[in-house]
């Protein structure tokens, strides 16, 4: 179990590292940015209750949006992360779950053709529910209780509005340590997002170029 957790982290680290750049800013950064986080731990197993079920710690895996980056549990009761990972659940930094102002919504569509964030819809977590729905079929993922099997739903896409005024929008591309094409959740382990995103820095909700 240690080398599995090594091996996440440094599977981690390579896609934390990946990045295609778009415009420039006039400091010289980029204006866009299209990104593929790998493997990032959401709660791994470590174990199972009396009915088999996966059980974790219940702690989030807390993310930076726009430095591209994991913030450490410490750092969590501030505005510094955008979103946070828990098992299926993902939490957006506000409300119930955090002091920040971000907030969410989950639009449907082609990731490639959605080239402007929406004007609203966007929702902050509360205490009644997430901005990204959990639960099978409602947000990103469906859960197939016959294969204890979860996939992402197909042209489901996270659509995120950070504190700091900025948009991302986000695609989950797999849930399994990494990112098996064909997954088997007798072997394949769980709670291990693959996702890509593209934020915008220049505040607008273009998502082009």
């Amino acid at each position: 179990m240690m080398l599995t957790r090594f091996l996440a982290l440094a599977f981690l680290v390579i896609g934390l590292s990946a990045c295609d750049s778009g415009g420039e800013t006039g400091d010289g950064g980029p204006d866009i940015d299209a990104r593929i986080v790998s493997d990032l731990p959401a709660d791994p197993t470590v174990g199972v209750d009396s009915l088999g079920r996966p059980v974790g710690t219940g702690e989030a895996t807390f993310f930076d949006l726009s430095e591209n980056a994991i913030v450490a549990t410490a750092d969590s009761a501030s505005a510094d992360w955008d979103i946070a990972f828990r098992a299926t659940t993902i939490l957006v930094n506000s409300g119930a779950s955090g002091p920040g102002t971000a907030s969410a919504q989950v639009v449907e569509g082609v990731f490639e053709d959605l080239l402007e964030a929406p004007v609203d819809g966007y929702t902050q977590d509360s205490a009644g529910g997430f901005a990204i729905p959990t639960g099978s079929g409602n947000g990103w993922y469906n859960y197939n209780f016959g294969l204890n099997l979860i996939t992402p739903v197909p042209g489901r896409i996270l659509v995120v509005r950070t504190s700091d005024g900025l948009y991302a929008k986000i695609r989950i591309l797999n849930y399994y340590l990494g990112a098996p094409e064909t997954i088997d959740p007798a072997v394949d382990e769980s709670r291990y997002y693959t996702f890509e995103y593209v934020i915008q820095y220049d505040g607008s909700r273009n998502f082009t170029e």
